[in-house]
């Protein structure tokens, strides 16, 4: 039986386990993370960059990890007309959307919190997707002790900004955190906030992740708080 404590442990296949420091606040994205929502998306960002920007053969990669206002700014500026209908069509299809939850995510977040380790969601997702999320999981509004959103940060992943504020809502250095992330926008944002960053191959392989992450993990099945 696992003796829960303030300490993380990650037990790889063979059942090995390594030891690590003390953190006070685990700060998780959603999509690819929590949920396993990233493939859904992949698919819906995909066409619109084969109907909006053939020119950009990788656009569904490029802009994972943004908030919608950073992707119309980046890629449909000043197109109104358009990013009006993109929005009809994301609205549409997150209506549709299943949210199941990345393997024994909410299992490993409840034993932290157990511990004293305090939670939040850190996305780039807007309150009406997150609405969306909670018919499905209302738990997830008492799973975590926050719940930050696109409309909380002024910067979005790749900048730090996201990671730093939750460091902040918590009164605690960045160096206390651990953040869990999947794409590469993410990553970068959790590597240059300063915290211990667990990277997740659910989005990308393994070779992508692992140069942008202190540790790597494919879910977490294996991933244990104990003594």
């Amino acid at each position: 039986m696992l003796q829960i404590v303030n300490k993380l442990y990650l037990c790889s296949q063979n059942i090995s386990i390594m030891a690590k420091a003390d953190f006070k606040v685990a700060l998780f994205d959603l999509d690819g993370v929590v949920l396993d929502t990233e493939s859904q998306y992949s698919i819906f960002w995909g066409q619109m960059g084969r109907e909006y920007r053939p020119d950009v053969p990788d656009f569904a990669d490029r802009i994972k990890g943004q908030t919608l206002v950073q992707i119309y700014d980046g890629w449909f500026k000043g197109m109104n007309e358009l990013q009006e209908t993109i929005t009809h069509r994301l609205n549409a299809f997150e209506a549709e959307m299943r949210f199941p939850y990345i393997k024994d995510a909410s299992k490993c977040i409840m034993r932290m919190r157990e511990a004293g380790i305090r939670t939040a969601v850190v996305t780039s997702s807007n309150k009406p997707k997150m609405q969306q999320a909670y018919r499905e999981h209302p738990e997830l509004l008492t799973l975590f002790d926050r719940i930050l959103t696109s409309g909380d940060f002024s910067a979005s992943k790749p900048a730090p900004d996201c990671y730093l504020l939750g460091a902040r809502i918590f009164d605690v250095e960045p160096s206390m955190c651990i953040v869990f992330e999947d794409s590469i926008n993410g990553l970068k944002a959790a590597r240059a906030s300063g915290a211990h960053v667990v990277g997740l191959t659910t989005t990308n392989p393994r070779s992508v992740v692992e140069p942008l992450s202190d540790e790597v993990i494919d879910d977490f099945e294996n991933y244990f708080i104990e003594e």
